[in-house]
């Protein structure tokens, strides 16, 4: 599998330059919220939906060097997500993330929460300051859809009756839609054609389902060291994904155990037998491989550069963490 890390290596010095201003932006003051950013960005992580950001914008900008504004779209992103991820550690009650202790269970719910907001306010000032209403719009509907999509699985947990449809309405609410619209963000930034920047927008969509699904399937197959929690921690808290829904439709008896949220001791056990008994992953992974494929011809549409090909190489690379 090739690392995310060596992947990105075309935007490896914007990415350093990202890294030290993340920290820059949230300023020092504010005591506890510096030191719950300074662990959050220090905490590193792949920066996959910034170095995106920075691959469509070189992408988009061949006879040019990218904007100031370029990157401060990439670390706007950066921010999004991470406010979200703190927002989600709190609605989870999740002690780590990825082996790293979460904001909430170092300073508490209330600076948790707090963080996260003002991680979203400051996000939200330095994209006002871009002074592009189109990208203002773009980034503003993720956080709305972020916040859709965390409503969206609250209401259908343990929800035996999800469709895939609702499943992945839900995914692109949490996930696609940063990928998506900050894509397209960049192309606008690039000033290219709305055909182009729709283009963009369905690149990181499929993309980002795809990425989603496979964490999905990771979920169930991955060590708890690796998940940084245990496995099957979406679905004993009512999560139901792709790999549920195509189990369910092989095993009937598992809509008993979900529908009891497991009530009895054994239960989780014997529904993680039962779906490991089926071919959910394999159907999970087809799912996946559709969407990356959609990614790739939404792409290939822009022209032949080492950027693009690295877009489409994040294609791949999505898939092959299943390796």
């Amino acid at each position: 599998m090739t690392p995310a890390t060596s992947l990105f290596s075309p935007v490896e010095a914007d990415l350093h330059i990202l890294a030290d201003n993340l920290k820059k932006l949230v300023g020092n003051d504010h005591p506890i919220l510096s030191l719950a950013a300074e662990h959050l960005f220090g905490a590193g992580g792949k920066r996959i939906r910034p170095a995106i950001v920075l691959l469509v914008s070189r992408a988009t900008m061949l006879q040019d060097d990218i904007t100031p504004r370029h990157r401060r779209l990439a670390e706007i992103t950066e921010m999004i997500h991470t406010a979200s991820l703190v927002h989600d550690d709190v609605v989870d009650e999740s002690e780590t993330r990825r082996g790293v202790d979460t904001v909430h269970s170092l300073f508490g719910n209330r600076v948790a929460v707090l963080a996260g907001d003002f991680l979203f306010a400051q996000a939200s000032w330095y994209l006002a300051n871009l002074d592009n209403l189109d990208v203002v719009k773009l980034l503003s509907q993720v956080i709305m859809d972020l916040a859709t999509g965390e409503i969206l699985q609250g209401v259908n947990r343990f929800e035996v009756d999800i469709s895939m449809d609702t499943y992945l309405q839900k995914t692109y609410y949490k996930t696609a839609t940063l990928f998506a619209n900050s894509s397209k963000a960049a192309g606008v930034l690039s000033e290219v054609s709305e055909e182009t920047a729709e283009t963009l927008y369905e690149y990181g969509r499929n993309l980002g389902l795809a990425f989603q699904i496979v964490d999905d399937i990771f979920d169930f197959t991955s060590s708890a060291d690796a998940l940084g929690k245990p496995a099957g921690s979406d679905l004993k808290d009512g999560h139901l994904t792709a790999p549920v829904i195509y189990a369910l439709e092989e095993k009937p008896e598992l809509k008993k155990l979900i529908e009891q949220e497991f009530e009895e001791s054994g239960d989780l056990e014997k529904a993680l037998a039962l779906i490991e008994d089926t071919k959910c992953f394999e159907r999970s992974r087809d799912l996946a491989a559709y969407h990356a494929k959609l990614a790739v011809e939404h792409i290939v549409q822009l022209p032949s550069s080492p950027t693009r090909q690295t877009l489409i190489d994040m294609a791949d690379y999505v898939l092959s963490r299943l390796n």
